[in-house]
């Protein structure tokens, strides 16, 4: 087996230098639209925008603009991918679209239905082909590329709906996992085929000593309960009794360094974290080197990108678009500023509003860094707070108060004349709340100068509601998502939010709580 490693090392190695050339990336961008354009040019999309055509422009990114508008889910989905959903082909992909992930975001809304196509499916295998490609660089021993990778995502049983498949969609990658790849994919086929959260973690936990483990790879919030339960059903005090050799960590979909001490608490080695931007629409970005959290987007793999600025002239206060709203190139953008991410595929999405908002912090690497969601920020009265500030104030927190914060929301109030943020926290330990809200308070000021004005004038006092973490896993339970890419909502509407207050108030444990809390 070391052998066999040293040879899986160098041909990491010679793939990490083919992906270290450094090619334009607006040429990259251009190359990429101009073949998804050819590519769908003879879909009802293509000819209804005139595909053909457009390919002829000089100026092709901006006739691209200026004839083919912007769309969000629900206008893509009922002009276009309704037709999809009822066995129409070439719509706005050529051929037949045999599967749809199933997501909401984390917007609580019902399930949306992305297509993802035989060409999506092998532009997420390349960019994972990429990703692994990369660990070269994070100063691994050869002999651990030769042992298991622990995937845990959705259950590959997916929904049979006669002419397509339904399903989360790392549970659809993970029934198309490359044939090198099947020998050190665990937690296996049988297992991955599990519908039940809980049943397949059980089956997990007491198959876990058979597999020697060195990647893991899923969304932090399931892989922390994990090892929670292997630990827990093999009386071990971390993870590393179990699995020695875990080295590697990828993880995506949510910011990680609220959940790192959790993560320290379970392991006995240091991991090596890789972040990772995979989205229902596609592989964003990935990580490529160790020294910094921000990823390197793939700029010629199946996905065209363009970056909206996001502010007061291109979005209304709910974070719905404008119409027309100002979109900028990947040679337009500038480093620091929050931008929301519209994209056009390989999977037949165009100029398609992710709902994720992104910032360069090194535009000539093209690397970024999540910031949040185009609905998920507060801005009742001008504070501009974002889920970046918000995590940056949690895990400040946690340094500051010995905690760890498993899971949190927070969503705008009114109180009287006045408003304020609630926040309901779930940590470990159990912290007063008075304590907590004044530590998050102060940080969000020293990251954030509009809520710092705003705390002086018209937004009051945090509201703090501390509560056993269980609480969050129960509200995703009862909801139908537990596991797979499901994740906490960081900001909360109203209406969903009075939901989930109903819900605590009605919980036996959270009533409990107060005599577990530290003073």
């Amino acid at each position: 087996m070391p052998i066999l490693g040293n040879i899986i090392k160098r041909g990491l190695s010679l793939g990490d230098q083919f992906e270290r050339r450094n090619v334009d990336p607006l040429l990259l961008q251009t190359r990429t639209l101009r073949r998804l354009l050819r590519a769908a040019s003879q879909t009802t999309f293509g000819k209804y925008y005139d595909f053909r055509e457009l390919l002829k422009s000089p100026t092709l990114i901006e006739a691209f603009q200026q004839k083919v508008p912007v769309h969000n889910y629900d206008s893509m989905y009922e002009r276009w991918w309704h037709m999809s959903l009822n066995h129409v082909e070439n719509v706005t992909w050529p051929g037949k679209v045999r599967y749809f992930a199933l997501s909401s975001g984390t917007s609580g809304a019902p399930s949306k239905h992305i297509p993802v196509t035989d060409h999506m499916i092998r532009a997420i295998r390349r960019g994972g082909t990429r990703m692994f490609f990369n660990l070269s660089r994070f100063d691994i021993d050869a002999e651990l590329f030769a042992k298991d990778i622990m995937m845990l995502g959705g259950s590959t049983n997916l929904q049979n709906q006669g002419d397509y498949f339904l399903g989360d969609l790392s549970g659809i990658n993970a029934g198309k996992i490359p044939f090198w790849l099947r020998p050190f994919y665990k937690p296996g086929t049988e297992i991955s085929r599990i519908n039940d959260w809980n049943d397949k973690i059980e089956e997990i936990a007491r198959r876990a000593p058979e597999w020697d483990v060195a990647f893991m790879v899923g969304i932090p919030a399931w892989v922390q309960l994990m090892m929670e339960r292997i630990i827990e059903v093999h009386q071990a005090s971390t993870i590393h009794d179990v699995w020695p050799n875990l080295t590697v960590y990828v993880h995506g979909g949510v910011h990680f360094e609220p959940y790192r001490k959790g993560f320290e608490k379970l392991t006995s080695k240091p991991l090596r974290y890789m972040n990772s931007y995979l989205a229902s629409e596609g592989l964003i970005a990935f990580q490529n080197r160790p020294d910094t959290r921000a990823m390197r987007m793939l700029l010629h793999n199946g996905l065209f990108f363009e970056f909206v600025p996001f502010n007061e002239a291109n979005f209304d206060e709910d974070g719905n678009i404008r119409e027309n709203p100002q979109a900028l190139s990947i040679d337009e953008v500038e480093e620091g500023v929050n931008y929301a991410l519209l994209l056009s595929t390989c999977a037949g999405a165009w100029r398609y509003l992710i709902g994720d908002t992104v910032k360069f912090v090194d535009k000539a690497r093209s690397e970024i860094v999540i910031t949040g969601r185009t609905k998920h920020y507060l801005s009742i009265v001008g504070e501009h707070l974002s889920v970046d500030n918000m995590n940056q104030a949690v895990s400040a927190a946690e340094e500051i108060l010995g905690i760890d914060v498993r899971e949190f929301t927070v969503s705008a109030i009114q109180t009287g004349k006045f408003f304020a943020h609630k926040w309901y926290v779930g940590c470990e330990p159990l912290v007063a709340a008075d304590r907590l809200a004044a530590v998050i308070d102060e940080q969000l000021k020293l990251v954030n100068d509009d809520y710092k004005v705003e705390r002086n004038s018209v937004l009051q006092d945090i509201q703090m509601e501390v509560i056993p973490p269980e609480l969050f896993y129960k509200w995703q339970e009862m909801r139908g998502k537990l596991g797979g890419q499901n994740k906490f909502p960081r900001v909360m509407k109203k209406d969903l939010f009075a939901e989930w207050e109903q819900f605590v108030r009605q919980s036996p444990a959270a009533q409990m709580h107060s005599d577990e809390v530290l003073g």
